[in-house]
């Protein structure tokens, strides 16, 4: 990962937090900024320790043996050689889509999730850019960056909404001022876009570097990208089922959309992907 997308992330991480100070100022003073940090901190302990179970569950994701996936296995044994990763637990969710993520809180809670359309669809070097690719998010720390990204931006959110009721009360951070309660109304609006844009900048930075540090893990851009190609053409006609809440985690966005909606896609275009890797 390059010093300038660790200066991005943490810019962005750090412009995410002073959003949710922000909005605990504008509703309670500085005890409501107080409340504001400990909401995410309650928060992010929350995903750290549990997302992994949550998320795998949510997908119905079944763990597989090696007697079950042995071209997994084979394929994930070699890349965690390389990378100087341990080996993760292995899953599969049954979804006809060509997709994967990766969870858990760290490398040695680690899994790696894919679907069975992506094990049918992937030749052996596709499947092995993909999965270091994953396995990339994993050696980066990407989970947790984007669970810390993901709950305060929940924490804005919920803020938001008690910003919203509050303006409609008359209640604020500064008794019966006026201008507080047009603060609010601002915040109410705004703060929840804000955060949602910031978040999917956090990703979109991510997926940058996962990609770059899964083809040295790879050995080499082309498999990586030439799953991207494949990805990319069926995720239009076979969309992955998922949810907006754990888009992010997916190598493919599920969901997409063109013009304004880019602005708030967890992904780069795959076209702009591939050019990277390949040093277009």
């Amino acid at each position: 990962m390059t010093t300038t997308n660790y200066f991005k992330t943490t810019l962005l991480l750090g412009l995410l937090t002073g959003l949710i100070l922000v909005c605990g100022q504008l509703l309670g003073g500085r005890t409501g900024m107080l409340i504001a940090l400990g909401l995410a901190a309650v928060m992010n302990f929350g995903s750290y320790w549990f997302s992994d179970k949550i998320v795998l569950a949510m997908y119905r994701a079944r763990p597989v043996t090696r007697e079950e996936a042995p071209r997994l296995f084979a394929i994930t044994e070699n890349l965690v050689a390389r990378a100087g990763l341990p080996m993760p637990k292995l899953f599969v969710l049954p979804q006809p889509a060509p997709n994967a993520f990766a969870t858990g809180r760290n490398p040695k809670h680690a899994a790696v999730a894919a679907t069975s359309g992506l094990l049918e669809l992937m030749n052996d070097e596709e499947l092995e850019g993909v999965i270091a690719h994953e396995l990339a998010h994993v050696k980066n720390r990407d989970i947790l960056i984007s669970s810390i990204a993901a709950t305060i931006a929940g924490a804005v959110t919920m803020l938001a909404g008690m910003a919203r009721w509050a303006a409609i009360f008359g209640i604020g951070g500064r008794g019966r001022d006026g201008g507080n309660v047009f603060g609010l109304l601002f915040m109410a609006i705004l703060a929840p876009i804000a955060a949602l844009v910031i978040r999917m900048a956090v990703s979109r930075s991510r997926e940058y570097a996962a990609d770059a540090t899964g083809a040295r893990i790879a050995g080499n851009p082309y498999g990586l990208a030439s799953a991207l190609g494949k990805l990319s053409g069926y995720a239009k006609r076979v969309p992955t089922q998922a949810t907006p809440a754990t888009s992010h985690m997916f190598i493919m966005a599920p969901l997409s959309g063109g013009g304004l909606m880019s602005l708030f896609s967890t992904h780069p275009p795959a076209e702009e992907r591939i050019k990277r890797l390949l040093g277009r």
